[in-house]
């Protein structure tokens, strides 16, 4: 080897030595992907999918603003149903077209947290137009990814609300008719219209600057939710190869040619991030809230830190329209509330007013709650044989049963639970009205379990009903449910488990 080839192969080694790697795959991201035995290293999307793009594009602004530790990411329905597969953040998957609904749930109750509301075209302007459009309007502190390609791509290229005038799909095989199925919506143009949105952007993948341009927009809209600020709304025109027909370079072409003349690119609205009109202080919890009202309030509603023996109890509370089901449920939630804990409630009734079904959970925990859906609660209060049938076989394992009726229907077959039959509806009867019936199982319900106390039940009343006679009935009828369970209850040890008799 000559001279000069030793001093150039020196001269490389040592540029490799004082090489600085530059491009690397975000931290953001998994270091490999789980959602397959095979091809770990690897997205599910197909080849010059604009989803990729827009991933490593959301993925670096969380890495370059320090947001990894503080984002969550809703996914949606659509070819981005996996993205909790690939970024390494807090991540929802929700149903079709429900991510910005569960994202101001998150934003709301996680304050001080990045929430990621990422849809398509279907997910968002079809399905989900009016969780977009409220959510818009009401200014909430999320961070809205909307990628736009003009079709259906994950079910097979239907006409999506976005698909352009003359652009075929499999359910517009002779192009998109606006005498038949209307002009595209622009989501951009209709979110504008409203005055509560902070920042709203369409960007396009159809060329470099144009992908830079879109870095910055998505970019400036996660700096927004980290400062505080408003909704903000990021629309991205993106290649679908796929289902276009096209490969990886034309598709990006005709983002460019197609899609951004009918989808001009501009920022819609960009104001200060601040606080809308009527607005305060936030509390960082409903508990708070309560306890800031307590501070100008009288002792009656102040909340009382009781001792709990539970961790969580869960409560079914069944019935028909009319029987007081729902009201029952409210109670029960607002006494947890004042005394310490955290609570939820989720009713679920037909459309008639009286004599439909109706029923609600309830649940009490000393921790957050993950879900207001009880699969097997721990108490059913069944106000009518028809619920005891039906939710009976979803209590659980040696759980409570409270029955509105002085015995057990005939061939009921008893699950392994605890079942006390009280007939509410005679004893709210005697008192002058069988509406008060609901408070009758109620006050059984805290003799029996111990679960509240009878203080904080009667404060709730109290505040709740207004009319004085109707007040005072219930009063009454509570006292009743709590006398029938101390002194006169009836077990049924005929029919009771082994174990639950006596």
């Amino acid at each position: 080897m000559s001279e000069e080839s030793m001093v150039a192969v020196a001269e490389i080694g040592a540029a490799q030595d004082d090489f600085e790697l530059l491009h690397a795959k975000s931290p953001v991201f998994y270091p490999v992907y789980e959602r397959k035995s095979q091809l770990k290293q690897q997205t599910h999307y197909c080849p010059g999918c604009g989803h990729g793009i827009v991933h490593k594009l959301v993925a670096e602004a969380i890495e370059d603003l320090s947001l990894q530790d503080r984002t969550i990411l809703v996914s949606p329905v659509g070819c981005a149903v996996f993205a909790y597969y690939y970024f390494d953040v807090g991540n929802v998957q929700v149903a079709h077209g429900r991510a910005p609904a569960a994202a101001t749930g998150l934003a709301r109750a996680c304050p001080g947290r990045v929430v990621i509301s990422y849809q398509g075209d279907g997910d968002l302007a079809a399905i989900g137009t009016a969780e977009i459009v409220h959510a818009a309007n009401r200014g909430e502190k999320i961070c809205v990814i909307f990628v736009n390609n003009a079709i259906y791509g994950m079910t097979g290229g239907q006409m999506a609300p976005t698909t352009l005038v003359g652009q075929k799909s499999t359910t517009s095989p002779w192009g998109r008719r606006p005498a038949n199925e209307g002009y595209p919506i622009r989501m951009c143009e209709l979110l504008a219209t409203l005055e509560a949105p902070a920042y709203i952007e369409r960007v396009a993948l159809c060329d470099n600057k144009n992908i830079m341009k879109a870095r910055r927009a998505i970019r400036k809209a996660l700096e927004i939710q980290r400062d505080g600020g408003g909704f903000a709304f990021v629309e991205v025109l993106s290649p679908c190869p796929t289902i276009w027909g096209l490969d990886a370079v034309a598709a990006r072409n005709w983002v460019a040619e197609k899609m951004v003349p009918a989808f001009p690119l501009n920022v819609f609205r960009d104001r200060k991030p601040g606080p809308l009109p009527g607005g305060g202080p936030e509390p960082r919890s409903v508990a708070e809230v309560l306890e800031i009202e307590a501070r100008t309030a009288d002792d009656s509603s102040k909340i009382q830190h009781a001792s709990h023996s539970f961790q969580t109890l869960t409560v079914k509370v069944a019935g028909s329209g009319g029987q007081g089901a729902l009201l029952l449920g409210q109670l029960l939630t607002e006494m947890g509330l004042r005394e310490g804990l955290e609570v939820s409630w989720l009713p679920s009734y037909g459309p008639e007013m009286r004599s439909g079904s109706a029923h609600c959970h309830v649940c009490l925990s000393k921790e957050r709650i993950g879900s207001p859906l009880i699969s097997h609660p721990d108490v059913l209060i069944a106000m009518n044989e028809i619920s005891l049938r039906k939710f009976s076989p979803q209590v659980a394992p040696h759980g409570l049963i409270l029955y509105n009726h002085e015995q057990l229907p005939e061939h009921f077959a008893p699950p392994e639970a605890r079942i006390v039959c009280i007939p509410a509806s005679e004893i709210a009867d005697k008192l002058g009205s069988t509406k008060a019936a609901n408070m009758v199982l109620l006050g059984a319900l805290l003799e029996e379990t111990g679960c509240l106390g009878a203080d904080t039940a009667l404060r709730v009343l109290d505040e709740k009903v207004k009319k004085i006679e109707l007040r005072n009935t219930n009063r009454e009828a509570l006292e009743a449910g709590r006398q029938f369970v101390d002194k006169e209850v009836w077990t049924g040890a005929e029919t009771q488990p082994d174990g639950f008799a006596g």
